[in-house]
């Protein structure tokens, strides 16, 4: 296939498993509850010994060996996360440095919630265009080390894990990145995020003993209002721009932040429930690493075949949303 896009694919979830009934163990609250409200039975965290780098690195190496490449034939890096390793450098300048790339451009796109890997891979394709390179696009989160684990609204719905891709273009492509959607609207970002660590709530000892950095803030109405609208909206557009049909459409990758969204954006497009892929109830929401993480599922378990035409989607804190269409 010649055109850009995608040319390897790889994932990576931690082997601790957090069921229902372990954090029923913890908090007030069931397998019923947490089931009913977001579809998720279980997810994973990371132990002690792995960090965020931990987690990138095991994906990237997996993407770069599926494309028949090594970490030498890189010519840029972008890390999709809000969990980063430290505060400043930026993971991916770890990660060059982890994987024995060359000195190349390397940088991370962070804040933009779980929209980010949508977004990387948006650039990635214009970098490609501008002078061809190889990009390796990861979308990774530890969020389990920076949430407040007695606030039950909120702990629950998370995990950890990475996904990641490498883009470039030639006959070796094995899905081409057709057409992109993204926006932001800043009047809701308030609805989704993290204050402490920024000029206006800087971190302080006081804060870190009342758990001011693990305050999220989450409208949950208002962001399953806001996810279902602009999610479905946006898949619309890719399509329009790709010039392609509803009914051209093989797989729906959609953020897997919670069921109910994904239900309700499934029936805003109109598609059969076999139509979207779901693995949000083995993985909870894992942030930007939530789109490639299923992705690289989804392919290796033959849910994804040649000539399919793949939507992705996605929506995060800002209020920031991103969507793609795939020719595989």
């Amino acid at each position: 296939m010649a055109g850009i896009g995608i040319l390897g694919f790889g994932s990576y979830v931690p082997s601790r498993v957090m069921t229902n009934d372990d954090w029923a163990e913890l908090l007030d609250t069931d397998d019923e509850w947490i089931t009913s409200r977001s579809g998720i039975k279980e997810r994973r965290f990371a132990d002690d010994s792995e960090s965020t780098l931990d987690l990138a690195a095991a994906a990237a190496e997996q993407a770069i060996s599926d494309a028949g490449l090594t970490a030498d034939d890189l010519d840029e890096i972008i890390v999709a996360t809000d969990t980063p390793e430290v505060y400043t450098p930026d993971t991916a300048a770890h990660l060059q440095h982890r994987l024995g790339a060359g000195e190349v451009t390397a940088f991370d796109l962070g804040g933009s919630g779980c929209a980010g890997f949508v977004l990387a891979l948006d650039i990635a394709k214009t970098r490609v265009q501008a002078t061809p390179k190889k990009v390796l696009v990861v979308g990774v989160e530890l969020i389990s080390r920076l949430m407040d684990w007695t606030d039950r609204s909120t702990a629950v719905l998370f995990g950890d894990g990475a996904g990641a891709v490498v883009i470039g273009e030639g006959d070796l492509v094995k899905a081409e990145l057709l057409s992109f959607d993204a926006g932001t609207d800043g009047q809701y970002s308030d609805i989704l995020g993290l204050e402490t660590g920024g000029t206006r709530r800087p971190f302080s000892l006081e804060e870190a003993q009342k758990d001011g950095h693990h305050e999220i803030a989450m409208n949950g109405r208002e962001v399953f209002r806001q996810a279902v609208r602009r999610m479905a909206a946006s898949s619309e557009i890719v399509l329009e721009r790709a010039g392609r049909r509803k009914d051209e459409v093989a797989l729906v990758i959609p953020h897997q932040a919670n069921l109910r969204i994904i239900d309700a954006v499934r029936h805003k497009l109109g598609l059969d429930e076999d139509l979207v892929y779901v693995n949000v109830d083995r993985y909870g929401n894992t942030g930007s690493a939530t789109v490639p993480l299923a992705m690289s599922e989804a392919h290796h378990e033959g849910r994804i075949k040649p000539g399919d035409l793949v939507v992705l989607t996605a929506f995060g804190a800002g209020f920031h949303w991103s969507s793609a269409v795939l020719q595989f």
